[in-house]
């Protein structure tokens, strides 16, 4: 259609509202269980991850960061019990507990399939995702 039309469908569908403001409160919700991948139809996470071929450099600059290395158990964590362990697809963002017995945020840059939801779905904002050097990062192959 776009190819026909030239880039001028008439219905462009739009959403007024960002979607990082609309996240609900841990409070207001109730946790959901899911079933164990049965490897036929589902898979576990890093299974699913492998097959993208993923590859980042090791002494590369990190692509992802933090503008506040205080949000994620601050406010992410303590409001919204840590939402980027479960809306990154990658299994990228982990909370772990530190050797005082504090939860806190790891990344696993090198899982990173360059989705950008946590770009767009991070509650404040903090995450700064930038494209890696080179050009790293998945590679389809076969698709």
């Amino acid at each position: 259609l776009h190819f026909v039309l030239r880039g001028k469908e008439p219905i462009t569908l739009k959403h007024e509202t960002p979607d990082h403001t609309c996240l609900k409160e841990a409070k207001d919700c109730t946790p959901i269980e899911y079933p164990k991948p049965d490897n036929v139809v589902s898979f576990d996470l890093l299974s699913s991850v492998s097959l993208t071929n993923t590859n980042h450099d090791n002494d590369e600059p990190p692509h992802l960061t933090l503008k506040d290395d205080s949000v994620p158990t601050s406010v992410n964590l303590a409001i919204y019990d840590g939402p980027e362990q479960r809306f990154c697809p990658a299994g990228v963002y982990e909370f772990v507990e530190n050797d005082l017995g504090q939860r806190q945020l790891q990344i696993n840059a090198q899982n990173c399939i360059h989705c950008k939801t946590c770009d767009i779905k991070d509650p404040r904002q903090n995450i700064n995702w930038v494209t890696p050097q080179g050009g790293e990062g998945p590679a389809y192959n076969g698709m």
